[in-house]
């Protein structure tokens, strides 16, 4: 058995980019097949960049297992069962598994969900995040074979970790009753909404949205901010969002396919470590998913901070290889 600890995991939600949101939007659909040809393609990269250890979650819909069945590549590829039952804590039980086995890194298949997911699980995880889900604003549009190669350098500690790898910025909620949650992107509170509700947002209900990231060109209500100003991954800052009657509108592509006038009465930016307060009666969305009631007289406190999983930058983790003529053969 190879060395773990220079290992690449690999954690495909297999219901990602393929829920009921594509109903009411006109998202991309993930199919199973497309998700095995992505892992296929992420293995063999991963492996040209000298990884010979790759442990895949096992699922119902076999994704990885299809995936690495015959696979033309000189490793041990290796499928871990946590007992999946397609629900979020299949997730949760894969990264906890790959994270007591000491695996390097993990590349993910999934959408903002997903990786909040696994952050929530395994806050210290280095992840490569490849865009399958409804919102993608953590994750990236990224060819998997090069995204493979980026988490084989790292697996084999080839490159520089806090240069091609930083820590991504977290959500940290605190309720009422002193339990708490993450969100790695967004948290919106919204009224007359329901926990579990996989629909867009109406962005008649939306109060107040806390992103960490915020850009133009993303899709998803963080978008919302992007449209008024820019908060990137690698600023120690955030953006509070004040939406309600009266408040300028806003064009904002809050599904893919799915502009909405949002009524936004106030943009500020908010500093790590700065408390912001969540009022009830609402429901809290985190990276898109309704999780959470705040009863009305109630507050939920939020406050970011610079915690969250490493992230790797692929192009920059490739630049550094080659600079160091890690696939040149002299």
């Amino acid at each position: 058995m190879a060395d773990q600890s220079q290992s690449v995991g690999i954690i495909a939600n297999p219901v990602s980019g393929r829920d009921i949101r594509r109903v009411a939007a006109r998202g991309g659909v993930s199919s199973a097949e497309d998700k095995r040809n992505r892992i296929a393609r992420a293995v063999i990269g991963a492996v040209a960049a000298g990884t010979q250890h790759v442990v895949a979650m096992k699922e119902p819909f076999g994704i990885a297992s299809g995936a690495l069945t015959d696979l033309p590549v000189e490793a041990d590829l290796e499928i871990l069962d946590v007992g999946a039952r397609v629900d979020p804590m299949d997730t949760a039980r894969a990264a906890l598994a790959m994270k007591e086995r000491g695996i390097r890194v993990v590349i993910t298949l999934g959408g903002d969900g997903t990786n909040r997911t696994i952050a929530r699980a395994w806050p210290e995880a280095i992840l490569v995040p490849m865009s399958t889900g409804t919102n993608n604003v953590f994750p990236s549009l990224v060819e998997p074979t090069v995204a493979g190669a980026a988490a084989g350098l790292v697996a084999k500690n080839l490159v520089d970790l806090n240069s091609v790898a930083p820590r991504s910025k977290m959500v940290h909620l605190t309720f009422a009753d002193g339990s708490g949650d993450v969100a790695l992107i967004d948290v919106a509170t919204l009224a007359n909404d329901f926990v579990g509700n996989r629909m867009p947002v109406d962005p008649n209900n939306l109060r107040q949205l806390l992103v960490t990231t915020a850009k133009p060109d993303t899709i998803g209500v963080s978008s919302i901010a992007g449209l008024h100003t820019t908060c990137r991954s690698e600023e120690d800052a955030a953006i509070l969002v004040t939406c309600g009657s009266g408040g300028a509108l806003t064009n904002a592509p809050i599904a893919p396919g799915l502009y909405r006038q949002v009524p936004v009465r106030d943009v500020k930016r908010v500093n790590f470590e700065e408390e912001v307060q969540l009022a009830g009666p609402s429901t809290l969305a985190f990276d898109g998913d309704r999780e959470h009631q705040v009863l009305a007289d109630t507050t939920a406190i939020a406050v970011v901070r610079r915690d969250g999983p490493r992230v790797v930058n692929v192009a920059r983790t490739l630049e550094a290889g080659a600079s160091e003529g890690i696939f040149v053969t002299r």
